[in-house]
């Protein structure tokens, strides 16, 4: 299941001169005087899990052959943080099945202390035990990590695999290596909405934050969206029929928007792209494995960033390229969660923009 791929290697002169050309290159603001500071990058479509909501049992990985490499990866990491980028998230797929992944972070935690102030990792936790300290290690603060429920037998149907344990075990080794995890939980209907509060009390006793995220209508997944659908403002409410929410102005750069439980004293997070759009505020731009640039997450625009990397003139291109992301970079996504039988909103699915 990893990739195979070399390690990152010292920069090659041609790229130098690409950083250095993009160093004088303007910041990344939209036609709608957003400012992107934020870039989550995939490293790989592939995932070690198989979640009802994301993808099919027997999903179709791309060919390994048209996944960027890792100093290709890098060297578009660079591209973006001249242009003003200042936080990157590394998503999948599940980012941790790659082969030499810590390589990765290794090079670009070098830069983190000059132009890059954060450099985080989206997980499902099942390859965390074996990674947590070597992420410490190349400059990792936190990560996030994809936990719907604690019910053993919940998470191997939701999840197609009995992972719940090195998942667990992933999570305390995080924390051990000295990372702040936060929990990722997807509300679905009929299936875990009666643990939320279970689950949010556990994480909050582990010192661990949680958000909660309403399931996007991506890709074809063999169940009916409109019956995993639970809308955050059903979920609130009963929530605070238990406990006593206070709005915090808290925030880690993303959509979500914060509150503290009075009785735990955890923060709970609600990200919620159909009750309460964020799109606003976004300042987030997404790259997939293969150098797709996708503005918007729930649109199907897109820029080809590895056409330009694998040019005659790279520097050149790629300034082109992001400047078009810019500019076809939608004021807001349209999904829609009311159509029985409907198709996903868009044919791609989760695991290939990176959550």
């Amino acid at each position: 299941m990893n990739d195979n791929v070399p390690p990152v290697s010292p920069r090659k002169p041609d790229l130098i001169v690409l950083r250095d050309a993009a160093e004088a290159a303007p910041p990344l603001i939209d036609r709608f005087q957003r400012r992107i500071t934020y870039l989550r990058l995939s490293v790989t479509d592939r995932c070690d899990l198989r979640c009802s909501y994301c993808m099919p049992e027997r999903m179709t990985f791309l060919p390994k052959k048209e996944v960027l490499s890792l100093e290709e990866l890098y060297d578009l990491a660079t591209g973006f943080i001249a242009r003003g980028v200042t936080k990157i998230r590394i998503t999948g797929g599940e980012p941790l099945v790659r082969r030499d992944i810590i390589d990765l972070f290794t090079a670009l935690g070098r830069r983190l202390g000059h132009d890059l102030t954060e450099l985080t990792l989206t997980t499902n936790g099942t390859q965390l035990a074996n990674h947590a300290e070597a992420l410490a290690k190349a400059g990792v603060k936190r990560v996030n990590v994809s936990l719907d429920t604690l019910d053993r037998e919940t998470f191997a149907a939701l999840t197609r695999r009995d992972s719940l344990p090195q998942v667990l075990e992933g999570i305390a080794a995080a924390k051990a290596a000295g990372l702040k995890v936060k929990l990722n939980a997807v509300a679905l209907k009929g299936t875990n909405e009666h643990e939320l509060p279970d689950l949010i009390a556990w994480a909050h006793q582990q010192d661990h934050d949680v958000t909660l995220i309403e399931v996007m209508p991506l890709g074809d997944v063999e169940e009916e969206r409109l019956d995993q659908y639970l809308p955050l403002d059903t979920v609130r409410a009963r929530l605070e029929e238990r406990w006593t929410l206070k709005p915090l102005a808290y925030s880690t750069g993303g959509p979500a928007r914060y509150d503290e439980i009075a009785e735990t004293g955890g923060r709970l997070g609600f990200i919620t792209p159909h009750t309460g759009n964020f799109c606003s505020g976004c300042n987030r731009l997404r790259v997939t494995a293969t150098g797709q640039l996708y503005p918007c997450l729930g649109g199907g625009e897109r820029v080809d960033l590895r056409a330009a990397l694998r040019s005659d003139a790279p520097e050149a291109n790629l300034a082109a390229a992001l400047d078009e992301a810019l500019r076809i970079k939608p004021e807001m996504h349209h999904f829609r969660m009311d159509t029985r039988g409907a198709d996903p909103a868009l044919a791609r699915h989760m695991s290939m923009t990176g959550g």
